[in-house]
């Protein structure tokens, strides 16, 4: 693990000083926004180990290991973004963190929009459950040009018959 380089967790610092303690052990993450930006950085950076301890014991079980070292190391981790956090501040039992993972699996760029469940036992927090926000669907901006409607060009041809045949042969 190259502790050397830039969090995956997008804060701007330095690995070293920023997810590591928390991914090794040597701390505890003090917020559940610092344990989720944690989990993100293990994954980027292969600390399996660090997943599965970071899950609540009562959901362990459910964690597949190898799926998720498959993951973990099959995939580019290219961004993490924070969009809000509710509660798991340092004094709170619970907390929801909703973030943005941005990653490349099998040459496609896919993002996982989720937000996750925490709490806080005993000093220390755990990952209980997430939530996926489905994405959202493309919405056209503009009118659809339909094949047989006249030509937006005003050439007095229909869409099929000019501009379209233009864009299909273009590429």
């Amino acid at each position: 693990m190259d502790t050397t380089d830039q969090c995956p967790c997008g804060t701007g610092r330095m690995f070293k000083d920023c997810c590591e303690p928390v991914v090794t052990g040597a701390r505890s993450a003090a917020t559940a926004e610092e344990l989720m930006r944690g989990r993100y950085s293990a994954y980027a950076k292969g600390a399996v180990e660090f997943i599965l301890s970071s899950t609540h014991p009562d959901r362990r079980s459910e964690c597949d290991e190898k799926a998720i070292k498959s993951w973990s190391a099959n995939s580019q981790w290219n961004n993490f973004e924070v969009v809000s956090t509710e509660k798991g501040q340092c004094g709170d039992t619970e907390g929801a963190v909703e973030f943005i993972a941005r990653f490349t699996e099998d040459r496609m760029k896919k993002t996982l929009h989720e937000t996750g469940a925490f709490k806080c036992v005993d000093g220390s927090w755990y990952y209980i459950d997430g939530k996926i926000h489905p994405p959202k669907p493309f919405v056209r901006q503009e009118e659809k040009i339909n094949r047989n409607d006249p030509c937006p060009c005003a050439s007095g041809l229909k869409y099929k018959k000019c501009c379209m045949r233009m864009e299909s042969t273009s590429v």
